[in-house]
């Protein structure tokens, strides 16, 4: 598998880079990004953070607008962001709705239909992404977390849960929490996965948290903004609070006066976040 280098930036110290492969999961030309911190090398192995992003957006927007570059430079880990779905890979209907197909893989493995063929943003992300990682970044496989932002907070929480082996800590930013209760969720279940509604547990982080083995409950830090156009239609962490408050998951669901949705929300509490991974995928 053969990664090439799209373009370069030196920032905070590091460099972000972007990357474009070919995806032989998803069957097309895939982007992400990585920051490299200060001092990077192949000397020794990197912790990593990955994040999922939100609906609409690339493997750019993070990077762009969260903030997160100078406080991954204090603690010397490594930021990839991908994708948030296939590009082009001519599904009919892909690109006609913005909260579905384009923009809008849901980090799930599609076994719907036409999708089935090409929209495994789970696989991808747990699988073939973490390949490049080990072969191309020097990403130390023992030292990853797992971080996003509503649509990728849904990812962050369940692919936490489905692979507690591969990410040790996990947080995010308004995650969609209950995608099986919530019209986004349901959109996109329907499509990608199906009528039979028994199949959408298996992506559902309330769902997940209440089946969790106690071995495997990761401490959860979550921040919403109480000003969220979402948040009681499709957001619902009331849900994701009773689930963890029912099987005594650790949980700091912190809730903030005034934010929306946005970027603006995000970096704000974005040190938080990369304090809480580096205190268990940076020991001392």
């Amino acid at each position: 598998m053969a990664i090439k280098q799209l373009k370069e930036h030196h920032c905070f110290g590091g460099r972000q880079v972007f990357f474009e492969h070919r995806s032989y999961v998803l069957g097309c030309d895939m982007r992400f990004g990585v920051y490299f911190p200060p001092g990077f090398a192949n000397n020794h192995r990197w912790p990593a953070l990955t994040y999922l992003a939100g609906l609409t957006c690339t493997e750019e927007t993070f990077l762009m607008k969260g903030g997160a570059q100078r406080f991954a430079a204090k603690h010397g880990i490594v930021l990839i962001a991908p994708d948030t779905s296939p590009r082009g890979v001519g599904v009919a209907g892909e690109d006609d709705d913005w909260d579905f197909g384009t923009g809008a893989g849901f980090y799930i493995n599609a076994t719907n239909g036409d999708w089935a063929a090409n929209y495994h943003m789970e696989d991808y992300v747990t699988g073939e992404l973490q390949q490049i990682m080990r072969e191309y970044l020097n990403i130390d496989y023992e030292r990853q977390g797992i971080f996003g932002h509503s649509m990728g907070g849904h990812g962050a929480l369940t692919l936490s849960a489905k692979y507690p082996d591969l990410y040790k800590s996990v947080s995010a930013f308004a995650p969609i929490c209950a995608p099986t209760q919530c019209p986004w969720g349901e959109k996109a279940f329907s499509g990608y996965l199906g009528g039979d509604k028994a199949s959408w547990a298996a992506h559902d982080a309330v769902t997940l948290i209440r089946t969790m083995p106690g071995a495997e409950r990761k401490p959860l830090l979550v921040d919403q903004g109480l000003a969220d156009e979402f948040l009681d239609e499709q957001l619902k962490p009331q849900l994701l609070e009773a689930a963890c408050s029912e099987t005594q998951h650790p949980l700091t669901l912190r809730r903030h006066d005034g934010y929306d949705h946005s970027y603006f929300f995000m970096s704000t509490f974005m040190e938080d976040h990369l304090d809480h991974h580096a205190k268990v995928i940076c020991p001392g």
